[in-house]
């Protein structure tokens, strides 16, 4: 989804679209059927993408522009490690499965 169509969708977007109740929903849902079902999802706290497998397991930098939407990069591509570099980019790592 993300690879796909970098900086279309919002982490929100991701979560909900990819968790069992965003994949329960078809083309055919309402608006207003998707958006109840979003408001009630998100009711309750729902872990972030720093605590996917996308960056502690399969080696993928998650970047955010300013307006919340976000792309994934492969850690030993040439755009993640310009991203990386770049010191007006504030880093955030993902979160750890276990405490130390």
């Amino acid at each position: 989804m993300i690879a796909e169509a970098p900086y279309k969708y919002t982490s929100d977007d991701v979560i909900f679209a990819t968790s069992a109740h965003g994949r329960q929903l078809d083309a055919k849902t309402t608006k207003k059927a998707r958006s109840l079902a979003r408001d009630e999802f998100f009711s309750r706290g729902q872990a972030c993408l720093r605590a996917s497998g996308l960056g502690k397991r399969f080696g993928w930098g998650v970047h955010a522009d300013a307006e919340g939407r976000v792309a994934i990069y492969a850690v030993d591509s040439k755009r993640y490690q310009a991203l990386a570099r770049d010191p007006g980019i504030k880093q955030v790592r993902a979160m750890r499965t276990k405490r130390a």
